[in-house]
């Protein structure tokens, strides 16, 4: 038995391709659908699939600024680059409004009491920020979630679980100073990946202060001590923080085999993950879960994570999905390391949460 849920997806998301060579393939999300369905995942009468609408440029503007908006409009008519590493064309500008249009899909049917979770595939654009974009990002598909929830349904307290490989650094800068939204990062340290920022110190300014949470993590880390942080930060937090809904975004990139990363969780990592996320959101906001499963970057274990990230989202207590490598042993410093790392991060957040006292 799973939890009542809608998935959504649409055939164009295909066209989120950032051309031949580049790590972010459009094929990901035909490929994930199709591994769902070979494990039996919509035999279920609890899920179903959503089809969504583009977002309406207006609520784009609730969290992006006039002129990055219609610089990214006019980039994608021109087929211009927004960066070395992010092409725009018409067809990724369609595809992009289709993906961020999946996350207001999501968070109407959760806010509207159809669903209790939903999985708003493809999305987790976290390195867009109110007037940039870049590291394969045009529209932060989490900001404008939060930004729609809010002018919609008065929904007030929001919790953002990045769990991406990488710090979203956009997610990060818009809300830095919104006490609002409690916005908590487990990340590859950014000393050694992109973006280059997101450490322990960097807590949130002014009413903001204390509300943004970063936990960096040395490379290497696998499930053991990954899921080990998330119990010591993520789940005391939401506990006091008490959010009307919990969005975690993320996808494949902290395995041990993606090519644009150094973590080491496995499947069984991404499954574990995923269950206490679901477990503290029955806990602390009635069910309310709104997971983003987007990135990754090789394309034989992405498949693989997402299931497992979907599975325990839904509420399957166990998955037949092994890794088709070997993991590696997670070396001792690692351990030490993330431990020293949550003293000092409890140590800076002390005086706003009661729970690190």
């Amino acid at each position: 038995m799973i939890d009542k849920a809608i998935m959504t997806f649409h055939e164009k998301f295909k066209n989120y391709d950032l051309g031949e060579g580049h790590p972010y393939r459009g094929d990901r999300f035909v490929n994930a659908i199709r591994f769902f369905e070979r494990q039996g995942l919509f035999k279920f009468p609890e899920i179903s699939i959503v089809e969504p609408s583009p977002v309406a440029k207006e609520e784009l503007l609730r969290v992006h600024e006039d002129k990055y908006v219609d610089l990214i409009f006019r980039l994608a008519k021109e087929r211009k680059p927004y960066d070395i590493e992010t092409p725009v064309s018409p067809e990724i500008l369609e595809a992009a409004l289709l993906v961020v249009g999946g996350g207001i899909t999501c968070g109407r049917a959760v806010f509207e009491g159809k669903v209790t979770r939903a999985i708003s595939l493809g999305g987790g654009y976290h390195h867009a920020g109110r007037n940039y974009g870049g590291g394969f990002c045009l529209f932060n598909d989490v900001a404008v979630l939060i930004e729609y929830l809010r002018h919609n349904y008065d929904v007030e307290y929001f919790l953002v679980l990045d769990y991406d490989v990488h710090f979203g650094n956009g997610t990060s800068d818009i809300y830095y100073q919104d006490p609002s939204v409690l916005y908590i990062s487990l990340h590859q340290d950014p000393r050694t990946l992109y973006p280059g920022t997101g450490f322990v110190w960097q807590i949130g300014e002014g009413a903001g202060e204390g509300y943004n949470v970063n936990v960096p993590l040395p490379p290497r880390t696998g499930d053991h001590t990954y899921l080990y942080a998330l119990k010591e930060v993520f789940s005391p937090l939401a506990k006091e923080f008490q959010p009307d809904v919990i969005i975690a975004n993320g996808g494949s990139d902290p395995h041990f085999a993606d090519t644009l990363g150094d973590l080491s969780l496995t499947v069984k990592g991404f499954f574990q993950l995923s269950r206490l996320i679901r477990e503290t959101a029955n806990q602390v906001c009635d069910e309310k879960l709104i997971l983003i499963p987007g990135s990754g970057y090789n394309p034989e274990v992405l498949p693989l994570c997402w299931y497992a990230l979907v599975a325990a989202t839904l509420g399957l207590e166990e998955i037949n999905v092994k890794d088709p490598y070997s993991s590696p042993v997670e070396p001792a410093f690692c351990r030490k390391k993330v431990e020293k790392t949550i003293v000092e991060l409890k140590g800076l957040l002390k005086k706003k949460w009661e729970c690190f006292r």
